[in-house]
């Protein structure tokens, strides 16, 4: 018999361990790569662009947040999976609006109160979630302050509801198991 014949509960707990620390660096990884991917891929000619992939981003973030929710009721180790799914989701939540926030300001530098680097667009970005709010790099446009309403309901959305649906799904898991 093998460790694969094991359902997950059978398996020695430093093999559960094991597999666990392999999920949470496989996320972590994930969001090292979209970070990275944020800071070193072209969007020189994307200006015009912010619009629809700010629409296309934020339906990515839902479909992933919907298959990790589904994923985090299968799984064997649930709270693990949760926890993997919040490393991703929230740091591709992030560089959706990052992006958008950049793109803007390249397209029209207007919608902000200075121009803005990458950094200063995930800056702004972090400090609009975190709703620490600076004051430093402000929304001046009608569309620019339109796409900061929409992070900020997004942000909660994330903060609250997604983070309740996940640890229910932990839940419902470790309960269909104790029956």
């Amino acid at each position: 018999m093998t460790e694969t014949d094991l359902s997950y509960e059978e398996l020695p707990r430093k093999v559960r361990r094991r597999l666990a620390m392999k999920s949470l660096v496989r996320s972590l990884l994930i969001s090292v790569a979209i970070v990275a991917g944020y800071f070193l891929l072209p969007m020189r000619n994307l200006t015009g662009a912010s619009g629809v992939g700010l629409v296309i981003g934020l339906a990515i973030v839902a479909l992933l947040l919907t298959w990790q929710l589904r994923e985090t009721i299968r799984s064997p180790h649930p709270v693990i999976r949760a926890i993997g799914a919040l490393v991703t989701s929230v740091p591709l939540f992030l560089v959706v609006f990052a992006t958008t926030y950049y793109l803007m300001e390249a397209a029209q530098p207007e919608n902000f109160s200075e121009p803005m680097s990458r950094l200063d667009s995930a800056y702004f970005t972090v400090t609009v979630f975190a709703t620490v709010g600076f004051g430093d790099i402000v929304a001046k446009s009608e569309i620019a302050r339109t796409v900061v309403i929409v992070q900020m309901i997004g942000d909660l959305v994330l903060v609250g509801l997604v983070a309740k649906a996940l640890f229910g799904a932990v839940q419902t898991n470790i309960s269909h198991r104790k029956e």
